[in-house]
């Protein structure tokens, strides 16, 4: 449904598309009727129970869920993101697609969505998730593979990168370890892991992309961007 006009642009036939839902300031420009409105998602699906600081990250990532916005009727929009990569996965019935909130620019409306939690554990003394949550003053709490937009039906979606994107299989004997400020998204039966590669506290003035790794496994596709730096 996605068109890549070049490596930086896409387009979309909104009607053919049944509508489309995209992150603001990602549309250039459109032709015809094309009515754009704020679209909102359930945020915090998937967390679990959890205290104050789960409740927390919810709310946050269900902010940046809240600043997108729908694109309905007929004619064709062209969208970008800051002159970033943009790729496109087109989505079979029954796969399912996680990809970080700010590596996504857009998707088909009717994929359904949800905010689900990255499960952590610790190594080497690590603080686990809980203590990656009280990092999240330091940046750790997004953009690191910590929460992800979790897209599942029939559609497409575009993913953005700096640098270009990496397309590595995952199915081997060996997991797929990933620093996840480079982490954009999983493809398919993708299990995820985010594991402490020493303690919290003697992480500390090391950065916290030193300090954690996200663990792939399963049967899919991991998504990794050429480059660190954040979106």
């Amino acid at each position: 449904m996605f068109e890549k006009v070049n490596g930086k642009v896409v387009k979309v036939d909104v009607g053919m598309a049944g509508g489309v839902v995209a992150r603001n300031g990602a549309m250039l420009f459109y032709t015809g009727d094309v009515s754009f409105a704020p679209h909102q998602i359930p945020g915090g699906q998937g967390m679990g129970g959890g205290g104050g600081l789960m409740r927390m990250a919810g709310r946050m990532m269900a902010g940046e869920h809240e600043r997108t916005m729908l694109a309905q009727g007929s004619g064709a929009v062209h969208y970008g993101f800051a002159g970033l990569e943009v790729h496109v996965v087109h989505m079979q019935q029954g796969a399912t697609l996680r990809v970080e909130a700010s590596r996504l620019l857009a998707n088909t409306a009717g994929l359904q969505s949800s905010v689900v939690s990255v499960m952590s554990s610790g190594g080497g003394g690590g603080g686990g998730l809980m203590g990656a949550l009280r990092g999240a003053a330091g940046g750790a709490l997004t953009g690191q593979g910590m929460f992800t937009t979790q897209l599942a039906g029939h559609g497409s979606a575009v993913l953005l990168a700096h640098g270009g994107f990496l397309e590595l299989q995952v199915g081997g004997p060996n997991p797929i370890v990933v620093d996840p400020q480079a982490f954009v998204a999983t493809y398919g039966n993708v299990q995820t892991e985010l594991k402490t590669a020493m303690s919290w506290r003697d992480a500390v003035g090391r950065g916290a992309g030193e300090a954690m790794q996200l663990h792939c496994v399963g049967q899919g596709v991991v998504y990794v961007q050429a480059s660190e730096e954040k979106l």
